[in-house]
């Protein structure tokens, strides 16, 4: 049976020094409040309600952990980007996902979700940069809002962009779902480090 098939939830922490210790190896899933990402996990581990969607977008200020199988964990950080949230909420983000991302060792790759009709934003492009050679894989969502052509466009225009591994992606017409669940699944058993070494 697939990793991502058996997520169960595992803890959820607000404050760096409650996060669970480093084990198994961890997939990490990033994006904008509002772009799909709960959508996203949701369809990669074949759950309806693993991941919850906030009502309030941006208010979410936790990280939460779910086991999977093997022994290897997701974890899904809290959304980023919403202009409503308060000043001292973003430092909260920066402050918890900071100390995840720099300290964790069993950081096998993070997936950036983001909105196929609007990718690369300027806070998508600072998250990047903020988690220097993690091991990337750039999930375009809500795919089925494009025309083929301009799926073809956006596609070579993020790949241009990157040196990540870049998948068009739909929960809604289950586009690129079960290629972007068979690349995880290799991350997880793969020797190759989540970040770079130099």
């Amino acid at each position: 049976m697939k990793a991502l098939s058996q997520a169960q939830f595992l803890a959820s922490s607000a404050d760096p020094a409650g996060l669970p210790p480093p084990g198994p190896p961890e997939l990490a899933f990033a994006g904008r409040s509002n772009v799909g990402k709960s959508s996203a996990i949701n369809a990669l581990t074949g759950r309806k309600r693993l991941a919850f969607t906030s009502k309030t977008p941006g208010r979410t200020q936790t990280i939460n952990f779910f086991a999977l199988g093997g022994g290897a964990r997701l974890v899904d950080l809290p959304g980023y980007g919403y202009a409503k949230v308060p000043r001292a909420l973003r430092e909260q983000w920066r402050t918890l996902v900071g100390s995840y991302v720099r300290a964790r060792s069993t950081l096998v790759g993070v997936v950036l979700v983001m909105d196929a009709r609007h990718p690369l934003t300027p806070l998508d492009v600072q998250l990047i940069e903020f988690l220097g050679g993690v091991r990337l894989l750039a999930l375009l969502s809500k795919a089925d809002k494009l025309t083929r052509a301009q799926q073809a466009k956006t596609l070579a225009e993020v790949n241009a962009s990157l040196q990540a591994e870049v998948r068009l992606f739909s929960s809604l017409t289950r586009q690129g779902v079960d290629e972007c669940r068979d690349l995880l699944e290799r991350w997880l058993v793969s020797p190759h480090p989540g970040r770079s070494l130099e």
